[in-house]
């Protein structure tokens, strides 16, 4: 929460769920990013959050984007950037939305298989393609190990390929996992990257970029390390693994961007028991998974809420959002500690909510509208 938010919500109003992000933040956040990683360039995920208002400060701050689809391609070329600063950084793409991309300028593009480098070789030909590797995402609160990437062992051969397609074998990519709470997390990971490059190079191929991903994490309930903790464990690894032969490198933070830049505000629709004789309490807010709290899945983001009762003697409860889906239930398996004294009608906020919310907002599930988004 800070100053220009509170000044909002108390001085705006605004009626029903809705998340204030502070520009403010997100300037400081790729300031800190730029510093603690200077050698690498800074690729904004813009899934995490595409506000136009926030690509368009990126995009004057000089960053680069990393986009998954050709609207998101789109978006951060309206917002000032230009194709040279964009990846089409998604391993999963219709033929036809490369060649779109291609058209749009863009040159930069993630695979994992052949036959994505197929695709490719036929839609946009002497493009630059990376190679996502997999890693196992130890210490990250979600770890993307399965769905994106190949085994290290498949890259020198997709690689190989996209060079022998007239596409030019740029690099290798890699994702630690969503929310890393390790700075070492990237070590094995680079590893990795540079055995590739040695094998590539012994068969003529000489790649240059490694793609360090994201992961970098947001403050939740949890403490996390600082952006600098991070950056001098993966400039140390890049140093270690690759000698005095540096290659480029990127990241992609999305949440680290701009998860602490916003905050939901949100109201307490009911309270209730199940039993007459149960302690625990429900607490159903007016947003829940399908309003854009999405990330509460499994329980794996626990964000920080405050109520106008903090201080007063808390209870454990279970969280709920408004919908009628049994699955719209945010915090059961580890209940979560709010106020004795909350009452129907408060107004609660929901931290650290600027990342991965109004993008999973549906659109009017039970007639609810989607997460109205102010940025300020």
């Amino acid at each position: 929460m800070t100053d220009r938010i509170a000044e909002f919500l108390r001085t705006r109003r605004p009626e029903g769920p809705c998340l204030v992000v502070d520009l403010d933040v997100v300037r400081e956040n790729f300031t800190t990013f730029r510093r603690a990683l200077p050698d690498s360039r800074v690729f904004y995920a813009v899934k995490a959050n595409p506000a136009p208002e926030i690509l368009r400060l990126l995009a004057e701050l000089g960053s680069c984007f990393d986009c998954a689809s050709v609207a998101e391609i789109e978006m951060a070329m309206d917002a000032g950037a230009t194709a040279d600063r964009i990846s089409f950084g998604n391993t999963i793409k219709k033929e036809r939305d490369v060649a779109r991309a291609f058209q749009l300028g863009i040159r930069l593009f993630a695979v994992d298989c052949e036959a994505e480098v197929d695709k490719i070789a036929r839609a946009a030909p002497g493009a630059r393609v990376f190679c996502r590797i997999l890693c196992d995402g130890a210490g990250a609160e979600w770890p993307l190990s399965r769905k994106f990437g190949c085994d290290p062992s498949m890259a020198p051969t997709v690689l190989e390929h996209a060079h022998r397609s007239g596409l030019e074998a740029y690099g290798v990519s890699f994702h630690v996992g969503s929310q890393q709470g390790n700075p070492q997390a990237w070590d094995q990971a680079l590893a990795s990257a540079a055995g590739l490059f040695r094998e590539l190079g012994e068969r003529g191929i000489g790649l240059k970029m490694v793609n360090l991903g994201g992961g970098f994490p947001a403050k939740y309930l949890k403490d996390v390390p600082q952006v600098n903790a991070y950056g001098r464990a993966i400039s140390d690894s890049v140093r270690r693994h690759f000698g005095n032969r540096l290659p480029e490198t990127i990241i992609e933070p999305g949440r680290g961007m701009v998860g602490g830049a916003g905050v939901i505000k949100a109201e307490v629709v009911l309270i209730s028991k199940k039993h007459a004789d149960d302690t625990m309490r429900w607490v159903y807010l007016d947003i829940g998974k399908f309003g854009g709290l999405a990330e509460t899945m499994d329980e794996a983001i626990r964000y920080p809420i405050r109520t106008l009762h903090d201080g007063d003697e808390t209870a454990p409860c279970v969280l709920a959002g408004p919908t009628c889906d049994s699955a719209d239930v945010l915090y059961e398996k580890a209940p979560y500690a709010l106020p004795i004294s909350l009452a129907i009608g408060d107004e609660v906020l929901i931290e650290g909510t600027g990342a991965y919310t109004t993008t999973y907002a549906a659109v009017a599930f039970n007639g609810f509208p989607p997460l109205k988004a102010y940025v300020i």
